[in-house]
């Protein structure tokens, strides 16, 4: 697809275009939502799997609230990502956030149990501690790389102090979790053939899911107030299978400690390249901390995108017609840029009108069930992080991930005083 006015190419399946600069991929969303808003794009061979027919692109915040809504309309269960996976790869990938109804809303309903209020105040503590355990071991040496010493560390200890994983497996999953969330970067799969990629994949999943049957099988002679004890109980009380308890281990594992981590990267990128918004948020912590953690949220869209599956012929979106088993994929980071509703989307305001962003998904069956848990992650850090190295600031460009369905940052450098 070939754009005009000095917007560059846009091919959103290729990887290597995500690894441009986020002013270039930005401009070429701002250019769709006004020109072309629902393209129609080719696929390219992914992770071993064959080539798709191609996929509409949403690009418009209001066409992805309102795909998220129609759930009967617009399927999950036929895969979240782009590209098509095997019937045994969907199975054994299955989750609560690739599942429709009724699956959907027991499955949901069983792990939703882990992020009730009460659960989450039992957490605060946590964050806290390891908020300044974190920024501790690294006040002293005047920089470092922010992602893999600090963001990537609290949301990985605070999801597996949730579940009841021991620190001794921290660094191993850390590994496994970058294997599978960033497979298509040469960094974590050096070997980028179709077969290696989809190997390493499964082989890293494989290792996530005999990690949970260890526990598992400890939890049933020695519970502990964790999840992965509500979860044992859960498969004996209400049916849920050991592969629907593996898969959600498996996303939380994932989930809870990339999306979290990028947002946090992200976060600490814009109040380098914002430092008027930096200084406003110091100011008035308690006035302006709840809106700055919502505009991280936003402008980072940790994820930046989500696929459905059209369920009938005759779909209508606007005056967009779709045909069953069409593909359409959510691109929430332009949806959260979406000039309509967000004024100067590409920039970092904290003061900006709260509107409902994407950054969590949209309203809907699928919206983000960590949310909440990420909130809190994130005011907790950053007025930490503010108290501990007030100076902080980053050096260079981000290192982004070779990925187009997670915004990741692998490498992020920044200077600070020694304190």
């Amino acid at each position: 697809m070939a754009s005009v006015d000095s917007t560059p190419t846009i091919d959103l399946d290729d990887l290597s275009w995500w690894t441009r600069p986020a002013n270039e991929r930005d401009a070429a969303f701002a250019w769709l939502r006004a020109n072309e808003p629902r393209p129609y794009c080719p696929e390219r061979d992914t992770q071993g799997n064959p080539r798709g027919g191609g996929f509409w692109a949403l690009t418009r915040y209001d066409d992805i609230r309102e795909v998220s809504r129609r759930a009967g309309d617009f399927c999950s269960g036929q895969g979240t990502l782009i590209f098509d996976q095997s019937q045994a790869m969907l199975e054994y990938r299955s989750s609560v956030i690739t599942m429709d109804d009724p699956e959907h809303t027991r499955v949901r309903k069983i792990v939703s149990r882990g992020f009730t209020p009460r659960s989450l105040e039992r957490v605060r503590a946590d964050v806290d501690q390891q908020s300044r355990a974190i920024l501790d071991s690294v006040r002293e040496r005047g920089a470092c790389d922010f992602v893999t010493e600090v963001a990537a560390l609290l949301p990985l200890r605070i999801v597996n102090d949730m579940m009841g994983v021991p620190r001794s497996y921290e660094r191993r999953i850390f590994d496994l979790t970058n294997i599978i969330m960033g497979a298509s970067d040469p960094e974590y799969v050096p070997d980028q053939s179709p077969r290696a990629v989809g190997s390493a994949i499964y082989a890293a999943s494989d290792e996530l899911a005999a990690l949970l049957a260890e526990l598992a099988n400890d939890r049933i002679n020695n519970p502990r107030d964790d999840v992965i004890t509500a979860l044992v109980a859960a498969r004996n009380e209400d049916n849920l299978s050991p592969q629907e308890l593996a898969a959600f281990f498996i996303l939380l594992i994932t989930a809870g400690n990339e999306t979290t981590r990028n947002a946090i990267a992200h976060g600490m990128h814009a109040l380098t390249l914002f430092p008027d918004q930096r200084a406003l948020w110091l100011s008035d912590p308690q006035t302006h901390t709840k809106a700055a953690v919502e505009e991280i949220v936003r402008w980072a869209s940790p994820v930046l995108h989500m696929r459905r599956t059209v369920t009938r012929d005759g779909v209508m979106l606007g005056d967009q017609v779709f045909e069953r088993g069409d593909k359409v994929v959510l691109w929430y980071r332009s949806g959260n840029q979406d000039e309509t509703y967000f004024e100067r989307g590409t920039e970092f305001d904290i003061t900006r009108k709260q509107i409902a962003h994407l950054g969590f998904g949209a309203p809907g069956p699928h919206y983000c069930l960590g949310a909440n848990l990420a909130r809190l992650e994130l005011s907790i850090f950053f007025l930490k992080l503010f108290s501990t190295l007030p100076d902080i600031r980053t050096v260079g460009e981000p290192d982004y991930l070779r990925a187009n369905f997670v915004h990741g940052i692998k490498h992020l450098q920044v200077e600070y005083m020694p304190s």
